[in-house]
């Protein structure tokens, strides 16, 4: 084997991830939580399959006696890549690129929401409580919020 015989597999579950990616970015705009929860480990999923291929070839490319690193594959193709290994290495690093974006816009949408969140928490602790007091009780009636707002009828 070569390293760049990990070339095809590496891209198409990069394509399966910046689908995925796209899923999640839709769902994040949609505020859907109960179906992101499924996309995690999906994605989970393919990373780690990805992670397997790039480590195969890093280990082709330290048998070749190329550095086994991303860096490696530049040399090993200028030596032995025919160029469809060229190319095909070229659309990996454009699919890797695509979902580094992805992932960063949905990393932001995920800010996002979570700063949203924040703020309706905060909304609704009473004025001057700090920041551990909740609005709440378990049985969902409110306590510790200042003074009481009971009234003495008679």
């Amino acid at each position: 084997m070569t390293p760049d015989s990990t070339l095809a597999a590496e891209r198409q579950l990069l394509a399966s991830l910046t689908e995925l990616l796209r899923e999640e970015q839709r769902l994040l705009v949609a505020a859907d939580a109960d179906a992101l929860s499924q996309v995690t480990p999906r994605k989970n999923q393919l990373v780690q399959q990805l992670a397997a291929q790039a480590v195969e070839r890093h280990r082709l490319l330290s048998q070749a006696g190329f550095e086994a690193a991303e860096a490696g594959m530049e040399p090993w193709l200028a030596a032995h890549g025919a160029p469809s290994a060229r190319a095909e290495w070229e659309q990996l690093l454009d699919a890797a690129r695509e979902a580094k974006e992805l992932n960063r816009v949905n990393g932001m949408l995920i800010n996002k929401h979570m700063a949203h969140n924040q703020q309706v928490l905060t909304e609704l602790r009473p004025q001057g409580a700090n920041a551990d007091s909740t609005v709440y009780g378990p049985g969902g009636l409110s306590f510790g919020g200042g003074p009481s707002k009971r009234f003495v009828l008679g």
